[in-house]
């Protein structure tokens, strides 16, 4: 291979975490900082420059997998110029150098036991990646996977651990206390970095406004989400001003499609639909809001009439906004109605992938805070403005690693969630 000039290649901000020498590397920072890159340009080229050495690419959760660490890694390759000399595999997913039949392997560690018996065909292991570590659930964690690879003794070599993330906001993440811990500890090299770094140009001018925007609309958001800032997650959970209220659809930003998302209770708690409409622009609209509370109800509905009233709720707005329904989304944990809509209608309601609560406010946070979400005036969405701007944190958890929320008229919120949960890709979120 030819001598790489690494100058050419990395910002000013990276040349200490490039010459470091330390076993373990922890890079933090806010979205687009460059952690990423900079870490699989390293991988390729100490990759090439080890005949026996292999390279573990980890996120949590597997299926991410393919468009993250994989690309990531052959971006790399592809920047350096020697994409002829590797075999890119999907299934398994793997990126193998046809010289020396080492190579880079990706793997989820939605069980990290599995990954203690995984062997390789030619060489050792060089070098461990933990990508998006703020995913996994703890320390142990990743102690489990990673004292599996460095486990064999390499003589003078030592395995090179790299830990890529974006910090929560909660200082009391376990990520964050675990990062302040390795301050003083000389086997960790702590970096931190943001997009204003990137002197060698690979974001794009769009990326900048569209960043430079968010600081605009919502600083704090900001300096959370670009800035890397860890800035605790205060009382109210959404930014009320984020909720804006529309007396009409403008007539430059039609509506492509609709979506319909549920948050459904029987005896105690309430029942909500929701009908948002997804623009050209790619623009949310709240349309129309059906909320029914069982309080001081002799007499509940049941799974029937619910059908019913969702049936009804979807043609009263489709007939208002003639587009097409795209999803339909609900609870994972509700089986009735989706077994009675499916029973009435032949129509299957898709059941949310759910994550932890204060992931799913994430994603929320990040379509408001692009300033992406309206709300048409009318007396049935009043509800989903109010329950909004009433939603708080739980203060007595706020100093811990598991921050919950008061479960307290929450269904609207709740039925949001699982719609931006459920429609990440089409929103332009990150998963």
């Amino acid at each position: 291979m030819n001598k790489i000039n690494i100058a050419d290649l990395i910002n000013k901000n990276f040349y200490s975490f490039w010459l470091n020498d330390k076993p373990n590397a922890i890079l933090s920072g806010g979205r687009s900082s460059m952690k990423s890159s900079v870490i699989s340009l390293k991988l390729v080229i100490d990759f090439l420059e080890d005949d026996q050495g292999n390279v573990v690419c980890l996120r949590k959760v597997a299926k991410y997998l393919a468009t993250s660490v994989y690309e990531q890694i052959k971006w790399a390759i592809y920047m350096l110029g020697v994409e002829d000399e590797f075999f890119f595999g999907r299934s398994p997913l793997v990126i193998m150098h046809r010289p020396t039949n080492t190579g880079f392997y990706f793997h989820g560690v939605d069980d990290p036991l599995k990954l203690k018996s995984m062997n390789i065909a030619n060489g050792y292991y060089m070098a461990l990646w933990y990508e998006e570590l703020a995913e996994f659930a703890g320390v142990e964690d990743i102690d489990v996977v990673e004292d599996t690879f460095i486990r064999q003794d390499l003589g003078d070599k030592q395995v090179k651990v790299y830990y890529s993330y974006n910090p929560p906001r909660n200082p009391y993440s376990w990520v964050n206390e675990w990062k302040d811990s390795k301050a003083s500890d000389d086997d960790y090299f702590l970096h931190h970095s943001t997009y204003l770094e990137d002197e060698k140009g690979f974001l794009s001018n769009q990326l900048i406004r569209k960043i430079e925007k968010y600081k605009e609309l919502d600083y704090d958001y900001w300096r959370w989400m670009y800035s890397g800032e860890i800035i605790g997650l205060g009382g109210l959970v959404y930014n009320a001003a984020h909720f804006k209220w529309r007396d009409e659809m403008p007539s430059d930003d039609d509506i492509l499609m609709i979506d319909i998302a549920s948050d459904s209770g029987y005896s105690v708690s309430a029942t909500v639909f929701l009908a948002l409409g997804f623009t050209k622009r790619g623009n949310v609209y709240l349309l129309d809001t059906y909320y029914y509370s069982p309080a001081n109800k002799t007499v509940k509905k049941a799974p029937s009439e619910f059908s019913k009233a969702l049936n009804e709720f979807e043609k009263d707005v489709t007939s208002k906004h003639p587009k097409p329904i795209d999803m339909r989304t609900i609870d994972s944990a509700e089986a009735a109605l989706r077994n009675q809509y499916f029973k009435d209608y032949g129509v299957r309601l898709h059941p949310v992938a759910k994550k932890k609560k204060v992931n799913m406010i994430e994603n929320v946070t990040d379509l408001l805070a692009q300033g992406r979400f309206f709300m048409l005036n009318n007396e049935n969405n009043k509800i989903f403005y109010e329950e909004h701007k009433k939603y708080v944190w739980d203060e007595d958890t706020l100093q811990t690693d598991d921050p919950k929320v008061i479960k307290e008229d929450d269904h609207s919120v709740d039925a949001f969630q699982y719609y931006v949960q459920d429609n990440l890709q089409k929103l332009g979120l990150k998963n």
